[in-house]
């Protein structure tokens, strides 16, 4: 029993050292993969929603329905083609347009990080649907981003106001969270649609950095900084901070709240900023109250809808993978998800034995 055990014992360390091995590759080649992005072309997927709600929808009714339902139902719809194929038969020999011409709604999404990466890809997706989409036409964004930093937030609201530009129709739905930068970006739709729990607003600006210097005083260790303009640098890190320098940074940031607060209140002119620019959040029923947004409902909902009445296409820029870039993310994801099942397994085994 005790060679088992020892055996047993040097399998899970040998697994533990391959998975450690696997993810460190896995995320080696993704991180490679990130970097050759920036200088590899990459494709636009495009996919037509109202297609995928249709072969939903078939696939339901060949589950419910049984055989003489289904018979029933593909005589109705054959005779309602013919007529609708005899209609536009009429209208072109009157001479007149044959062909119904359909509302396009196009559908982007963006998932924030703190540094707004993904802005790379919005802006090739909005050029892409600038080439053909019309005066009638809309565009919606699938938007959750908790914010982040200003510049880059402020780049990718900057790509949402080209489709206002425009003078298209923007919509944005927010089912999880818009906030800070996040509502930056929603702010400039000419609608925006929010889940009941939601969250959205924190319309204000923080910043936090610790502070060494007395750790470093404290192991006779000198740090030295040297600048050219008296507020090229203001707090630090590793320095002593003043207390100029730290009313100096106070005031950039209520600087940058200012123009935060001027934004919202120039894209959405009938809410009271100065009652919820205080960098509090709100859950979408109470964001409504607020006027944060115009109306109540998951992102679903509102493209089941758009599909009545228009076409709906989602739009995606993606960049190619190379087989290596595509194995080593495989390896990685089957690593973590072998590590996850480890540690709960763990888990459960600690909670049974307390």
């Amino acid at each position: 029993m005790e060679f088992l055990a020892d055996y047993g014992s040097f399998l899970l360390k040998a697994a533990t050292i391959v998975v450690a091995i696997l993810i460190v590759v896995g995320g080696l080649v993704a991180i490679g993969a990130r970097n050759r992005h920036h200088q590899e072309e990459g494709e636009l997927n495009i996919r037509k929603l109202n297609d995928d709600l249709e072969d939903d929808k078939s696939q339901m009714e060949y589950a419910l329905l049984d055989k003489e339902e289904l018979k029933s139902m593909e005589k109705e719809r054959k005779k309602e083609d013919k007529a609708k194929a005899k209609a536009e038969k009429k209208k072109a020999k009157d001479g007149l347009e044959s062909r119904e011409v359909r509302k396009r709604v196009f559908v982007l999404d963006f998932d924030g990080d703190i540094q707004a990466s993904q802005v790379e890809l919005l802006r090739r997706e909005i050029t892409a649907v600038l080439t053909m989409a019309e005066k009638d036409d809309e565009v919606v964004v699938r938007l959750e981003s908790g914010g982040g930093m200003v510049h880059s937030y402020g780049l990718a609201s900057s790509q949402l106001k080209r489709i206002r530009d425009k003078g298209i129709a923007l919509t944005v739905c927010v089912d999880r969270v818009a906030a800070s930068g996040g509502y930056m970006m929603a702010c400039l739709a000419n609608r925006i649609v929010a889940a009941p729990f939601a969250i959205v607003g924190s319309i204000g600006v923080v910043a936090q950095l610790p502070n060494f210097h007395r750790l470093l005083k404290k192991h006779d260790v000198d740090y030295e900084q040297f600048t050219a303009g008296e507020y090229k640098r203001t707090v630090t890190m590793f320095g002593q901070n003043t207390d100029k320098a730290r009313e100096k940074f106070q005031s950039d940031l209520e600087d940058t709240h200012e123009l935060f607060k001027q934004h919202v209140k120039h894209f959405r002119p009938r809410m009271d900023i100065d009652s919820v620019a205080n960098g509090d959040i709100w859950y979408g029923q109470q964001a409504l109250e607020h006027k944060l947004v115009d109306e109540v409902g998951t992102s679903d909902d509102y493209l089941m809808k758009a599909c009545d009445r228009a076409d709906v296409f989602s739009v995606r820029y993606e960049f190619r993978k190379t087989l290596q870039e595509k194995l080593g993310l495989a390896v990685q994801k089957g690593a973590e998800g072998a590590v996850t099942r480890a540690l709960t397994m763990l888990s459960r085994q600690q909670q049974s034995k307390s």
